[in-house]
Formats: structure tokens, sequence, C-alpha cells
């Protein structure tokens, strides 16, 4: 004789109790493994694909309901790519290469500032790759670009610029400041060069030492220092040193990065598999050494303190924001409906080809490599969005967007608050301390079955 278990009913404000057994169960699934996925925007890149046909431009923005935009140029080389690294840059110094590319760059705006001029830009931010890598004389080109020809308003959109420790000179830093830059953001991943020549990082600590040195000369608003744990050859006592030196140059904000490899990485996940895995360990250290520093967690990479008065407001940097105009080959945009990009590749070979075939465009009006995200796909962006940083989720903020209920469009998310990794307090649905040192595998479970299957059938160039 078989039985059944009886259907889960909805409860009065529409959450599913689960059973107990499935609430350990799904428990014990986000917990084992915290770093299924590095979920930097949903949908993922790996999710798009050629739109067909390519979708008009001019209508997309002036359709688009954000109030502000968000202003990202990416500059998509470096002076070496990082044995982690597997984002959209290729390794080259050569000047005259960067020059023909901020020539296409500036084509572009010149391009798109006919239909994306009609909102202010809240936000802008040059990202990469390494901005700084470029010679003074381009980087200033980045800001003519902004200000003459996209309309930026330097006095009052909140400006921030990637760096790295090697490439920082006053005449670079001396073209910030003169544009109201208001964070420096500075990749230095490990302190310890053993650690950094583990993962193909040509960095060495003295360099590290003598940008800091000159960064706090210049008294930016914000500084922000970035740092990865789980390193080959890392240990929870070398994390906590690498820590403890950025926290004692005083940055307004520190991120930190659990190390993700790949099989297109310079270090294979097989190589990590040698070592005992300590990137949660690091993380739980990490935690406590930042709140005794007096740093406020907002997500399970991001660390901040109250930044002093400025002549401006300065916002949160978030570079995954719609309404957000991306120029650059490896740039994304955003809009509500459809997320659009240039094409992929993370070898030399395929990323040489991107960038040339960018360089040679000759119009830049259509979007025709990305998605058009359906209204489930626009709901779970939306939560993803909201509940992996400590502000949480407004279910007010859902109703008035979606004009549904979220406990009734997805009853699942009650796992977390049966299973202590969120609760709701107040209207607000938010993680607790212990569940954002989850939100890589819980962003993960909450990937739709349809985009899982386009990440899991994209072939990399």
């Amino acid at each position: 004789m078989t039985t059944t278990q009886p259907p889960l009913h909805l409860r009065d404000d529409g959450r599913t109790p689960f059973p107990s057994e499935d609430v350990t169960q799904w428990r014990e699934h986000i917990t084992a493994d915290p770093y299924r996925n590095y979920l930097y925007s949903y949908p993922h890149k790996t999710a798009y694909r050629d739109l067909n046909p390519p979708v008009p431009l001019e209508p997309l923005w002036r359709e688009e309901p954000a109030e502000s935009f968000f202003l990202y140029m990416h500059i998509p080389f470096c002076g070496a790519r990082c044995g982690f690294c597997n984002l959209f840059t290729l390794p080259d110094k050569r000047a005259e290469v960067h020059t023909v590319y901020v020539d296409a760059l500036e084509r572009q705006a010149r391009r798109w500032a006919a239909f994306t001029g009609g909102k202010p830009f809240a936000r802008f931010a040059i990202g990469g790759g390494t901005p700084s890598l470029l010679a003074p004389a381009q980087l200033r080109r980045l800001f003519r670009i902004a200000e003459d020809i996209m309309g930026l308003d330097s006095a009052t959109a909140s400006i921030s610029v990637e760096t790295s420790p090697e490439t920082l000179t006053e005449e670079k830093l001396n073209i910030l400041k003169e544009h109201t830059v208001d964070r420096v953001s500075m990749g230095i991943q490990s302190f310890v060069a053993a650690e950094s020549a583990a993962i193909y990082r040509p960095q060495n600590p003295d360099e590290v030492y003598r940008a800091l040195e000159l960064l706090k000369q210049y008294d930016f608003p914000i500084l922000n220092l970035d740092l990865i744990y789980g390193l080959p050859g890392q240990t929870v006592e070398s994390w906590l040193f690498s820590l403890q030196q950025a926290i004692n140059h005083e940055p307004e904000e520190i991120f930190i990065y659990p190390l993700y490899t790949r099989d297109h990485t310079i270090v294979k996940p097989k190589d990590m598999q040698r070592q005992t895995d300590i990137r949660h360990e690091c993380y739980m250290a990490a935690q406590l050494l930042l709140a005794e520093h007096g740093y406020t967690q907002y997500s399970m990479r991001r660390f901040a303190k109250e930044t002093a008065g400025t002549d401006k407001q300065i916002l949160d940097y978030s570079c995954q924001e719609e309404g957000m105009v991306g120029l650059g080959c490896g740039a994304r945009s955003y809009t509500r409906n459809v997320h659009y990009a240039s094409r992929y590749g993370v070898s030399r070979k395929a990323t040489e080809s991107i960038i040339a075939d960018y360089v040679a465009a000759e119009r830049y009006d259509t979007a025709d490599y990305g998605i058009v995200l359906s209204l489930e796909e626009q709901k779970r962006r939306f939560i993803l969005k909201a509940v992996l940083h400590s502000e949480g989720l407004k279910l007010a903020d859902y109703s008035g967007r979606f004009a549904s209920s979220l406990w009734k469009d997805h009853p699942e998310l009650g796992l977390l608050l049966q299973s202590g990794l969120g609760r709701e307090e107040a209207g607000i649905l938010r993680l607790t301390p212990e569940g954002l040192g989850y939100s890589d595998s819980i962003g993960d479970w909450f990937i739709s079955g349809e985009i899982r299957e386009q990440m899991e059938r994209f072939v990399l160039p």
C-alpha cells in the first residue's frame, strides 16, 4: 500500500509551510557548498545569445522607465591576466592599441548620446580590466567623452574608477581629482608575495604599499580595497594578515571575494582540489575582524564605513542597475526588459577578435547579443538584487512593481525563514548574518530552470 504526502497549503500570508525534513534537507544543500556560483548579475552573461532580430537601441532607451541612468565605461586591458580571472580583459600594454580602442569608444558614445541623453546620469564608473593602465592623455579623454558627449555632470554624479597598484602615478591621480572622482577602487587580492605569485599576479608588496601611501595624499571620499580569500597556499592566518594590512590603511570600503576557479582560468579547479577549502572559515574570520574595526556588512562581499561629508551626495557603488548604459567592448547595458553586451570571451584569441570587431564597427545603434527578460525573470532579478544585500527586499516594493504578492509568486522563499537563513521584519525579507555568508549558494538555488539550461549550454569561443 502506498501513501502520498498531503499537498502543502499556503498560509494566510501566502507563505508555504514546508515539512521540517524538507527544510533540514534544503538547509544542508545550501550550506554544504557555499561557493557554487558567483551570481555577478542576473541573468548571468552565459545566458546571453544572439538577438534575432537585433533590438534597435533608440526606442529601447526611450521607453526605459528608470528615473536616472548609470554610465559605465569598460577598458578591457590589463598588464597581465591573473590566474583566477574570467572577466573580459586582454593583457596588452601597447599605447597605440589603447588609443584606437578609446577612439572607438568615443564613436560609440556619439551615437548613443542621441538616445540616452533624456535623463541625468546619477552614477559613472570606469572599470575593466585596468582603466589606470591607460596613458594620462587617454584617461583624460574618457572623462571628456563622459562630460562633453554623454552629458555627465561630474559635480552631481557619483564617480568610481578601478585601479591597480603598479599603474598609479601622481599625474593620473591628479586627473581623477580634477574630475571629482568619489571612489577609487584598487585590486590588491593579497599582501603576501607568495600568494600573489600563486595566482600569476606580478605584484610586489612594496609596490602596493607605495600606491596606498600615494592614495592617502589625495584623500578621495571613498577608497575601496579588493581582497581574495581561498588562494593557493593561503591559510586563515595569512588571510587575516592581508585583511589587517588593508584595515591599517583605513579604507572606507573593503570588498572580500572568495576565490573561484574555472576550467578556462589559468588556475584550474583541479589545482584547488589538492588543498583544504578554507574559504568559509576565512569569511567568518573576516566578518569578526571587520566588525571589530567598525565596518558594517552590506553583502557577502561589501563592508563599509560611513563616509565624510562632501559637496555632493555619494551613492553606493552598484554596477548592475537598470538604466545602466555600458560603453566599450565587454560592457553590459541593462534596461528593464533587455540586457545586452558584446560577445563574451576569455582566451586571448577570442578577446582579441571581439575587440577587433568592436573597433572596426561602423554602427553602434542595435543590440545584437543579450537576453530579453520575461516577466518571470524580471521578478527573479528584482528579488535577488534585494535579498542578497543587507537592506533586504521590501514586500511592498515587490507588490508595487509587479502588482502581485511575493509569497504567492515564490512561496519557496519561505525556506529562507524556516531554515533560519532569512527573516521577515516590518515587511522586509532579508538574509540573517549567517545567511549572507551563503549568498552564492542561495543565489544559485534561485536561478530559474530556463536560465540554468541556457548557462549550461553556453560554449566559450
